[in-house]
């Protein structure tokens, strides 16, 4: 379903607004995503399904990257047997984000064709890695959980629960829009959005969590049941609450929903983070990466007398002479 004819850039698009909500000791991001998410998207002319697994990964991205407090980037990466087997994006402090995916095309078609195309069908099994690098000599942080049978909201909640250990609700959605294109017409774009709260109470003995079922224990061994903390309750009731359609909606500015949500409890909202999409890749950067060859590996890379290499994420081709590698076709 494709949603009315909108005119053009739309207030507080390619941002996260992050709040608070202090009568029941919740924060959280709301990102609003509009011609940075539609630039990666139409770019590589993905199908639609991989279309819109993609948007919530850099959706989802978005919320967990502009959390960093450091220098660095954030980067979402799948690894998986689905029609969808990979999927990269890559956050770089304070704005910048690119992503792609790989897919068999024949089996993204037919599972679209047998309405088999859910987040979790595309994924299949496997892992959703989350990697934070502040570069330099400072040691990677990486968390890793299975995708069995699991959406990206739901790997993303396995990953809060097991890494962070802090209760945490993310939902995340994924729309295209018709919007006036002066002199052309309408035209389809890419939308995404996506809400991300957790509870921090001063006290620590309000964030208990269920223990996860030990895989050593003996058989029938009951883990005793956390009763949840009333206001996080609330939170997941109101959250829950929330469709699809008040994520991407450029009538339904993060505000907005927000109000929606807690306006009895008292939202407060912080300055905005903008985004762009924008690569990392550079011929420079490229040079680099052909040094870091054999002269074997890159004379196997030569066709018709050049070395080209095209950005997966951005496709910019780069060209190289093999003579400035001491090699020749």
């Amino acid at each position: 379903m494709v949603d009315p004819v909108t005119d053009g850039p739309v207030p507080g698009d390619d941002s996260v607004l992050p709040f608070a909500v202090e009568g029941l000791d919740a924060r959280g991001r709301v990102v609003t995503l509009g011609a940075a998410v539609d630039s990666i998207l139409h770019r590589h002319d993905y199908p639609p399904a991989v279309s819109r697994l993609l948007g919530e990964a850099v959706a989802l991205t978005a919320l967990l990257g502009t959390s960093l407090k450091f220098s660095g980037r954030f980067i979402l990466q799948t690894q998986s047997d689905g029609p969808v087997h990979m999927l990269v994006v890559d956050f770089e402090t304070p704005d910048r984000i690119r992503a792609c995916a790989r897919f068999d095309r024949d089996r993204v078609v037919a599972a679209s064709a047998a309405g088999a195309d859910s987040p979790e069908a595309l994924l299949g099994t496997g892992t959703l890695a989350m990697t934070v690098d502040q570069g330099g000599y400072t040691a990677r942080y990486q968390g890793i959980v299975p995708l069995d049978g699991r959406s990206l909201e739901e790997a993303a909640h396995l990953y809060f629960a097991q890494s962070e250990q802090i209760p945490t609700r993310v939902r995340l959605a994924v729309t295209e829009v018709l919007t006036r294109d002066p002199g052309r017409g309408p035209r389809r774009s890419w939308r995404a959005g996506g809400l991300l709260v957790q509870f921090l109470p001063e006290s620590a003995d309000r964030v208990k969590q269920r223990d996860l079922a030990p895989g050593d224990a003996p058989e029938g061994t009951v883990v005793p049941p956390v009763d949840e903390d009333d206001a996080w309750n609330e939170v997941l009731s109101l959250v829950g609450t929330v469709e699809d359609v008040e994520l991407t909606d450029p009538a339904v500015p993060a505000e907005t929903l927000l109000y929606r949500l807690f306006h009895e409890r008292g939202v407060r909202v912080f300055e905005r983070q903008p985004l762009v999409e924008r690569c990392r890749c550079s011929r420079e950067r490229v040079d680099d990466m052909l040094k870091s060859f054999t002269p074997e590996e890159r004379r196997d890379m030569i066709e018709g007398g050049r070395i080209g290499v095209t950005c997966e994420f951005c496709s910019s081709h780069y060209d190289f002479d093999p003579a400035d590698y001491d090699i020749a076709d």
